[in-house]
């Protein structure tokens, strides 16, 4: 076991496990805020693994992570419209946690990759996880109406 190993259990271990008790217990809408927070945590395990174990075929993965989380999440707000009406989750110390978490390891990734094609689809992925995140935050919390269907 090397350290991108190590980073990646501890790392899936504290925020795969937060993320998994949020989404099985509480209401909608803290249920759609750690699922939200689920592609925050396992698309930077992605990249340490695939580091830790050379397989750049993680990459890719987190790339479809980074890419289709956020959507998912856009969606699931859209049909839960109502139920975050009455309560409007709000989690953006999780959201810039998740974001500054995400900020570290593609950086920390980036460097042994060196300058070329895999860093900017390392760039790429770390920029899409952070703005998407931020976006399906945004938008659970109320902050586009047209989401929300009001």
């Amino acid at each position: 076991m090397n350290g991108w190993i190590l980073a990646a259990a501890v790392e899936i271990g504290g925020a795969g496990t937060a993320a998994l008790w949020g989404v099985t217990t509480g209401a909608p809408g803290r249920r759609v805020v750690a699922q939200n927070m689920t592609t925050s945590a396992l698309c930077p395990a992605l990249l340490l693994l695939s580091q830790g174990y050379g397989r750049p075929a993680y990459v890719d993965l987190a790339l479809l992570l980074a890419l289709l989380g956020p959507i998912g999440t856009l969606v699931f707000a859209r049909l839960l419209s109502d139920e975050l009406e009455r309560e409007r989750p709000s989690a953006w110390g999780l959201t810039w946690t998740a974001a500054a978490l995400s900020a570290v390891v593609v950086a920390a990734v980036c460097v042994p990759t060196g300058p070329g094609r895999a860093m900017v689809k390392l760039l790429v992925i770390g920029a899409l996880l952070i703005t998407g995140n931020v976006i399906a935050s945004r938008a659970l919390s109320g902050g586009f109406q047209e989401v929300r269907g009001g």
